[in-house]
């Protein structure tokens, strides 16, 4: 870890102390990923780390407040989801190739995220404006960098100036999340992870351009 780690009570953490701080996290992680979060306890977080409740407690006030520390550190990775559309083409063969790679992005972070995207899923659900923030945060990044894209095309003439580039990035941006956090559902449908990817890419250029993509 980087920066200055305190513990509860307000003291610098050492190295050593760090550690243990982010193997705890890691460990509650690894439990997210098989448990559900309201079955997590204190105790079993420890226990699985090698060290006592007491230890938990000196980095964190709760289960809850560890799970947070994960996902501020999840947002501030898809943050970087931007990266993914600043300064694209959304062009000819370019613009394929745009949608291809950020649904290709989006669904590979919801995938390795996957356990604690449903635990920011459903405080966000439940009304916590500390996981709702988080969940804007990751979604905001890419909402805004596609909405500059779509504005960009307006300016140009390549794109309906009547169109709402913030309304229809917001979409396409709510659209990926869901279908993200539905990958294993759409096996249930016939649909193989193989064409999902393509025909998502499709709608996404679609809604990005307006035309067919040029391949």
């Amino acid at each position: 870890m980087t920066g200055q780690v305190r513990t509860v009570d307000g003291r610098v953490a050492g190295r050593r102390g760090q550690a243990t701080r982010q193997k705890l996290l890691d460990c509650l992680s690894e439990m997210l990923s098989t448990s559900p979060y309201r079955d997590v306890k204190v105790i079993d977080v420890a226990r699985k780390a090698g060290t006592s409740p007491a230890t938990f407690y000196q980095y964190f006030p709760d289960v809850e407040g560890a799970v947070l520390e994960i996902a501020e550190q999840m947002a501030a990775e898809g943050a970087q989801l931007t990266m993914l559309v600043e300064g694209r083409s959304w062009v000819g063969k370019s613009g394929w190739l745009a949608a291809e790679e950020l649904v290709e992005g989006f669904l590979d972070f919801w995938r390795r995220n996957d356990a604690i995207l449903r635990v920011v899923d459903l405080g966000a659900a439940e009304g916590d404006k500390r996981f709702y923030k988080i969940r804007m945060k990751i979604l905001n990044s890419v909402t805004n960098s596609l909405s500059a894209s779509m504005q960009e095309l307006q300016g140009k003439g390549k794109l309906d100036k009547d169109l709402s580039p913030a309304a229809i990035a917001g979409s396409l941006v709510a659209m990926l999340a869901a279908v993200a956090s539905h990958q294993k559902g759409f096996q249930t449908w016939g649909v193989k992870q193989a064409e999902l990817k393509p025909n998502l890419a499709l709608l996404v250029h679609l809604g990005m351009t307006g035309k067919k993509p040029t391949r």
